[in-house]
């Protein structure tokens, strides 16, 4: 590769640096990327894979436990010989080994519990890390319409700012025709300089919103965000149909992932009770085990030599079997103590579910009085800037006919922006109440991954 190509393939790279920081970003985009990138959410993950492992583990206690045993022994002096439990004065050394395994045929139905405990708790886990999902998918969706919202401002105020231009060029002309005073001029020049500061501090609440969702999405290297979707979306469209409330409150409590989790947390709270009480209860287990061993105190009575290593392995080979019970009768009362804890948490995860519905009633309530109200401010809103767009535009024919001064022209001119910014303000506030209304009520909103 000659140095010209090199340089080329360089400055391409270059080029499509910004090009990828320009990228239009729709609202499910927005949100999938959010979601891919939040750090909270990695924590999240690895609470859902440590949760499955305890689940694992709990089913994996069923099995029994088995242990190995090698040891290698010196004895100097006077000592036991172990292999026949004489008192011998000499030095000698002695391999053991043994294999021990138990199993608990009985324990009070603990480990079945706690199986079903921890697959609880593990879907609960689930749950809330999707409800974080959720959450912060409509942190996104409130950054991206406040975007829409301070886009619309600029809008307006670039509107409203051609219209000074114009007027300001109209009085300046008038001026050099000697039908205008010094003073319209410079009322109409205060005017445009408003309408400019305006347009300034639109722009400065716009980078603002943006740098909300940016930082919504960890966006990295960046430094503004574009999005696809106009305001066109927005205007003038026809409000649905208000959603019952009792209806989108049922499907909720259907599927959102904080009653779920919840209700889970409640189940496992009655599996931790049971295991509690399976204390109680006596506990039996069944235990084998196998042993042999080298001594090299063991000595031939016929050749006076110590007996093979595979030959005492194989002849001091022991076995066991066993059967064991433990009762409990007394261990000043803790037993006792944690079922009544148990039950306080089981309780309390009751209460907490209870906290958690009332929660999504209360939050339903309001939004589907809300949408009522925002959908007839929109109207009214709607009939209110139709209003004022006509009456300032009969104010500026009045205006350029002399009919009325530049004070009052300016007034007209604030209630009719005052009213295009109301208007947007119900739009957006009314597309973000349906859409919240629309996810509790159990249509896909949302793409989560």
């Amino acid at each position: 590769m000659n140095l010209k190509i090199k340089i080329i393939l360089f400055l391409s790279f270059l080029i499509s640096i910004p090009s990828m920081g320009q990228e239009n970003w729709s609202l499910e985009e927005c949100i999938a990327y959010a979601i891919t990138h939040n750090l909270e959410l990695n924590n999240l993950t690895y609470n859902v894979a440590s949760s499955k492992e305890t689940h694992k583990q709990s089913i994996r206690n069923l099995l029994p436990g088995i242990n190995g045993y090698a040891g290698y022994n010196i004895r100097y002096g006077r000592s036991v010989d172990p292999n026949n439990n004489d008192i011998v004065n000499t030095d000698f050394f002695s391999n053991t080994y043994s294999l021990n395994s138990s199993i608990d045929i009985f324990r009070g139905f603990q480990k079945l519990n706690s199986i079903k405990a921890t697959k609880y708790v593990y879907q609960a886990v689930q749950e809330d890390a999707l409800q974080q999902k959720y959450l912060l998918a409509f942190r996104v969706m409130s950054a991206f319409y406040d975007i829409r919202f301070y886009e619309g401002l600029v809008a307006i105020a670039k509107e409203q700012e051609t219209i000074s231009d114009t007027n300001y060029a109209f009085v300046k002309k008038q001026l050099d025709l000697g039908l205008k005073a010094k003073a319209d001029l410079y009322d109409a020049e205060a005017v445009l300089l408003t309408d400019k500061l305006a347009i300034t501090q639109a722009e400065n609440q716009l980078e603002a919103a943006k740098l909300i969702l940016i930082q919504e999405m960890n966006l990295e290297n960046v430094s503004t965000i574009r999005l696809r979707t106009s305001l066109t979306e927005l205007e003038k469209k026809k409000p649905i149909a208000t959603m019952n409330m009792d209806s989108v409150y049922a499907t909720a409590q259907g599927f959102l992932p904080s009653i779920k989790s919840s209700k889970f947390r409640v189940e496992a709270a009655k599996k931790e009770l049971a295991i509690a009480r399976g204390d109680l209860y006596p506990s039996i287990s069944l235990s084998a085990g196998y042993g042999t061993g080298y001594y090299e105190t063991s000595i031939d009575a016929i050749s006076q030599e110590i007996i093979a290593f595979k030959d005492q392995i194989r002849d001091n080979g022991s076995s066991a079997i066993g059967l064991s019970m433990n009762i409990p009768i007394s261990n000043g009362w803790s037993g006792r103590s944690q079922i009544k804890q148990r039950k306080i948490a089981l309780e309390q995860a009751n209460n907490n579910l209870k906290i958690q519905e009332q929660e999504l009633f209360q939050l339903i309530q309001q939004l589907v009085q809300e949408q009522k109200a925002l959908q007839m401010e929109y109207q009214q809103s709607l009939k209110k800037m139709e209003a004022q767009e006509l009456s300032f535009s009969i104010a500026q024919k009045k205006y350029e006919r002399e009919m009325i001064s530049a004070l009052e022209l300016y007034q007209s001119k604030v209630l009719y922006t005052t009213a295009k910014n109301e208007n947007l303000q119900v739009q957006i506030r009314l597309k973000v109440n349906e859409s919240t209304v629309a996810f509790y009520n159990g249509l896909p909103v949302f793409k989560l991954n």
